[in-house]
Formats: C-alpha cells, sequence, structure tokens
C-alpha cells in the first residue's frame, strides 16, 4: 500500500537543490514555524538545498483537553516517558519514511538529507534516523527527546550508526526539562551513535547562537557531499 503524502511547504536556496532537510515542527504548530529560520541560517553559498517544512496530521492530544491540532503523536501526560503513542509514533514514522522517498524520487539520495526536528519534531527524528535503512547526512534535534528509548537496540539499523547529530536544548526549558534531553543523548552515545550536545540559556524555543550552530552543522555534513 502506498502511504500518503503530507503535505509541506518547500524552499530552495539555489535552483536544482543536491540536498535535502526536512525539518519536523513541534506540537501545535506547522510547517510554516521554521521557515522563518532558513534565511538566517545564510546557505546561500553551500551547495543547493530543498527545505521541506512538512505538516503534521490534525489529531485529537489528550494533554491538551482532547482538542484537535497538529501532532506526529498524541502526549497523555505531563511525563512524557509514561504512557508513549506507540502506534502514532510508528504511523508518523512511516510519514517521514515517505517524504524522504520522494525525495529519492526526485534525484536527491538519503545520503545528502538531512532530518530535523522541534519538540515532538525532534522526538519523530531521533526515533526515524536510526531506524531507517538508508544513511542519512545527518540529524538535527532541537529541544525534544528520544521517544521509546528501550526499544532503541532492538529495532535500530545500522545505516545510520556514524551519522552525525546535532541535539540542542535550553537549560530553562520547562516543556520537555532538560535532563530529559540529556537520557536521551546518553541512550543514543551507548548505542555508539555520533551526538554533539549543546545548550543555550533558554526556553522552550530557538536563539540566535543556536540558529548560527545549526547551519555550522548543515555546511559540516552537506557540503563535502
Amino acid at each position: 500500500m502506498t502511504q500518503p503524502l503530507l503535505d509541506a511547504i518547500e524552499l530552495e536556496t539555489a535552483p536544482n537543490p543536491d540536498c535535502a532537510v526536512i525539518w519536523l515542527h513541534g506540537l501545535g504548530a506547522d510547517g510554516n514555524d521554521f521557515v522563518p529560520i532558513v534565511p538566517e541560517l545564510g546557505m546561500k553559498h553551500e551547495p543547493a538545498i530543498r527545505f521541506v517544512f512538512p505538516n503534521a496530521p490534525v489529531q485529537p492530544v489528550t494533554i491538551n483537553g482532547g482538542a484537535s491540532m497538529r501532532a506526529w503523536y498524541d502526549i497523555r501526560n505531563a511525563d512524557l516517558g509514561r504512557r508513549e503513542d506507540e502506534q502514532g509514533i510508528r504511523d508518523s514514522e512511516r510519514l517521514i519514511q515517505a517524504l524522504i522517498a520522494r525525495e529519492n524520487e526526485r534525484g536527491i539520495p538519503t545520503e545528502k538529507i538531512v532530518l530535523a526536528g522541534f519538540s515532538q519534531g525532534c522526538a519523530m527524528t531521533l526515533h526515524t534516523g536510526p531506524r531507517l535503512a538508508q544513511k542519512l547526512a545527518g540529524m538535527i534535534g532541537l529541544s525534544g527527546y528520544l521517544p521509546l528509548p528501550d526499544l532503541l537496540q532492538a529495532e535500530q539499523q545500522g545505516a545510520n550508526r556514524d551519522t552525525p547529530i546535532f541535539m540542542a536544548h535550553g537549560t530553562q526549558d520547562p516543556v520537555v526539562t532538560i535532563d530529559r534531553a540529556q537520557a536521551s543523548c546518553q541512550r543514543l552515545r551507548e548505542q555508539g551513535y555520533d551526538v554533539t550536545f549543546k545548550t543555550y540559556n533558554m526556553p522552550h524555543s530557538v536563539c540566535l547562537p543556536e540558529i548560527g550552530d545549526i547551519a555550522d552543522f548543515l555546511r559540516k555534513v552537506l557540503s563535502d557531499r
């Protein structure tokens, strides 16, 4: 059965891009959320990049009183590690895999694709990347965590064991506490992943120094490929 494609906003830094960044938004946001960051990255003189900002499906979210909003999976309580929505996570994993496959069809191999995400989007990045059978250029996880951590060892594929991962988190984050992010980083490192973890004096958000570090990471993993 063919996996449906999510609608997405796309920006290209130059014609005929040969690299792609698939950037996943957080709970209740949409694909527009990180579009303004593209010019701030200053990637005009890098390899041509297609930025893809997909919209997550609309679904009820338990922690928000069952209100329907864009979400990659349900959040059932404030303790993000309890009663995780495994089915919702796996459904979104397939949607993200379909986006990667579309970039492949448009001529961009997986090894020239960076998977990135903020908050819930970070969780989906850290869940999906290690389970891919094809190597990515890199992964970026912002203000989020690794979901279903106890299943990582059994389900991970070898293709992305050496793929660079950049994780960033605010020291004042009240939504996803920094200790949760640090534990996720540690779990990934224990499984042999190459994780860079940086902190910033900010809440559950993005700051300019972080954007600069993201740009440096993108140059590192895309420029020589």
